[in-house]
């Protein structure tokens, strides 16, 4: 073996050695856990901001030391340019490497939005609006764009989104939250449809909506709902007005106080059921699944009657007969009378 040669074993081995020792340093970098101030921190990737620019922002941040390494390694790995945009949750422990997977995967930061059971239509365009995490687009006043932008087929938007807990990435549109509520919706409306009590007085899913949203609005009590749908339902198939103060207060808008007085009762309008047979034009709040379920599986009774107890709890006193009701109201409003008048001697 001449000189040459030996000395090129050494420069090869010593390759080999470096390399090794560079691909092991590389490793122990990569599956560190990464410096974070926290137990979790939010990294947000803004679109079209190239991988150089992630890495020495993350450096900036201090939760990695080697920008160069970690810029390296995704270009190297092919993973560079499957990067998604967004807003990512880094926890305690997580590696480089892992942190790499999560972009790839777009394993972003999720929000939540609930829809409340009752609330209408105006009442969830100004939460979306009121939520930091929602691009608004679309407002309550122009809802004929919100219903062609999803591609509703119908009229109004009242009560065509489901009352649930919606998840999302940040930058979503109120279009995007508000087209997964109604898409939820339809299928709840369909499924329950499908399975429906016979002899309903109700000619389509619609009009299972209408009612359900009055029924949504007369009670907040699980036990109460399919009660109370009986009682809309036997008025419906006598022909009786359904009489339900939710729609009148509805049909006084935005120019409602509070106060439902007589003259309230006695102002026609296409949702006074004190006025007018029939359900009216359109629901009037989100009803939720339980509501529209209760509107099709109504309780089987004799009951044509309810009015609040008056107890606090939000319970119902349910009659027969016009008498018995009227007795009820009466037992209402003298509760009615002592509440007030035992919270204004107290001190």
């Amino acid at each position: 073996m001449n000189r040459f040669t030996s000395l090129l074993i050494i420069v090869l081995a010593l390759a080999v050695v470096l390399a090794g020792a560079g691909i092991a340093a590389g490793n122990r970098f990569l599956d560190a856990p990464l410096s974070l101030d926290g137990p979790e921190v939010y990294y947000e990737i803004r679109q079209g901001v190239p991988f150089a620019t992630v890495s020495a922002e993350l450096a900036q941040l201090g939760m990695i030391d080697r920008p160069d390494w970690f810029r390296w390694y995704a270009r190297l790995s092919g993973k560079a340019q499957k990067v998604r945009a967004g807003e990512y949750t880094v926890s305690s422990g997580t590696t480089a490497r892992q942190l790499l997977d999560q972009f790839v995967a777009g394993d972003v930061r999720q929000y939540s939005f609930t829809i409340v059971e009752g609330w209408n239509f105006r009442e969830l365009m100004s939460a979306l609006e009121s939520d930091e995490h929602i691009v608004s687009t679309v407002s309550a006043d122009d809802w004929p764009a919100v219903l062609e932008s999803l591609g509703a087929d119908a009229s109004f938007p009242e009560g065509l989104f489901l009352p649930e807990t919606y998840h999302f990435p940040k930058g979503t549109s109120d279009v995007d939250v508000l087209r997964q509520a109604l898409d939820l919706q339809r299928k709840a409306l369909t499924e329950e449809w499908a399975s429906r009590a016979a002899g309903l007085p109700l000619q389509s899913p619609y009009e299972a909506l209408v009612l359900a949203s009055i029924i949504e609005k007369e009670t907040a009590k699980v036990d109460e709902r399919a009660r109370i749908a009986g009682v809309f339902v036997r008025r419906l198939q006598k022909n009786m007005r359904l009489q339900t103060d939710p729609t009148v207060i509805y049909g006084v808008g935005e120019n409602f106080d509070g106060n439902l007085t007589r003259r309230h009762l006695r102002t026609d309008t296409p949702y006074n059921t004190y006025t007018r047979h029939g359900l009216p034009p359109t629901p009037i709040a989100m009803p939720g699944r339980a509501a529209i379920h209760a509107a099709l599986n109504p309780e089987d009774g004799t009951e044509l009657y309810f009015v609040a107890t008056g107890l606090g709890d939000g319970s119902h006193a349910f009659s027969e007969t016009k008498d018995q009701h009227d007795a009820a109201v009466q037992r209402y409003l003298a509760r009615q009378r002592a509440t007030r008048a035992n919270s204004q001697g107290k001190p």
